[in-house]
């Protein structure tokens, strides 16, 4: 009797157990994605292999998935990938931005932001799964996650697998250009290449159309390379957008320098000029002031001239013109005796 009791236990034991598991499977045998997220099923029982059973589109309700099965969720939305300085904006900690030499040799800071989307087509998110979703990658903080383990995964997967396409990309389309192309103050650098002062940016040269032509290609560059090197055409709405170029601090430092230095020159020459202005309008008036008095003593010489005639012709004119400048109240006048003058009475 106490063996039937205990056999009777044990199977009783076994029997809640297996009830406790398959509660536990059934359970967890259903899912369903948020917006924003889709999903990946792969098969995960006992007696089933490792193979992907179904794709969960974004924002479902709850889908029956099969017991003990691994769900694999990855972004739908667009995602914004930024190379910036900027260590609170980077896509991953510290400074994320990249350095290229251009073609004259100077290196050259890139800003900018990628936007995408994770292609959405059932057959491309089991292709992208299969590669990608089955290994682990290695996070900024030593963790190895796999890129469903939530955003600190799919960074890490990002960053190891299209980071280096991206970086690429850049350098192919930014090292073919000229820094003055780019930035219109490298016409200040002095490379230290050749030691010479870089040539001057010309007046046609357009900074705008030479980062539009710039951001085109890394987009070009970008579509093709990334369906290559990571098998499949994973990602749609591929958009590079170059935000800044900048110089090395050392070097923007010299170029801020000599900026201020240019200035000064040029206001120096503002003043010479408005000097030399003031100075040939002094020069002028002068000029206009001195043919004025001669042009004055020319007019007194001449009426001088004709008066001395109008007296040798006018013996008597001379006396009368003497009368007529005696002062007032001289009454008497005796020409030829400058010692009788008689004043009113």
């Amino acid at each position: 009797m106490r063996i039937g009791k205990s056999i009777g236990v044990v199977v009783t034991a076994v029997i809640a157990v297996v009830a406790a598991i398959v509660l536990i499977g059934v359970g967890g045998g259903f899912e369903r994605t948020e917006p924003g997220q889709v999903a990946v099923v792969r098969d995960g029982g006992p007696l089933d292999d490792s193979g992907i059973r179904q794709v969960i589109p974004p924002d479902s309700g709850l889908t029956w998935v099969g017991l003990w099965s691994s769900v694999h969720s990855y972004p739908s939305q667009q995602r914004i990938y930024t190379i910036t300085t900027d260590a609170k904006r980077a896509s991953s900690s510290g400074v994320d931005e990249v350095t290229v030499p251009s073609s004259d040799g100077v290196n050259l800071g890139i800003e900018g932001t990628l936007y995408f989307t994770l292609n959405l087509d059932q057959e491309a998110l089991k292709r992208f799964d299969d590669r990608y979703g089955t290994r682990t990658y290695l996070g900024q903080d030593g963790e190895s996650r796999y890129a469903w383990d939530g955003d600190e995964g799919w960074n890490a997967f990002f960053i190891q697998s299209v980071r280096p396409v991206i970086y690429n990309a850049l350098r192919s389309q930014i090292g073919a250009a000229e820094c003055a192309e780019l930035l219109s103050s490298c016409s200040l650098v002095q490379t230290t290449s050749n030691k010479k002062a870089a040539p001057a940016v010309p007046a046609v040269i357009d900074s705008n159309a030479s980062i539009t032509r710039a951001q085109n290609g890394i987009n070009q560059l970008l579509e093709r390379d990334l369906e290559q090197l990571l098998g499949g055409r994973f990602f749609t709405g591929l958009r590079f957008t170059l935000v800044r170029v900048t110089l090395p601090p050392e070097i923007q430092a010299a170029v801020n320098k000599t900026q201020v230095a240019q200035a000064g020159i040029a206001e120096a020459a503002a003043r010479a000029s408005q000097a030399d202005v003031e100075a040939e309008s002094k020069i002028r008036q002068a000029e206009a002031d001195a043919k004025a008095s001669v042009a004055l003593a020319k007019g007194e010489a001449e009426a001088n001239k004709q008066l001395q005639e109008s007296y040798r012709k006018c013996r008597a004119c001379v006396e009368i013109d003497k009368l007529n400048a005696l002062p007032d109240g001289i009454t008497v006048y005796a020409p030829g005796n400058s010692d009788l003058v008689v004043p009113a009475k």
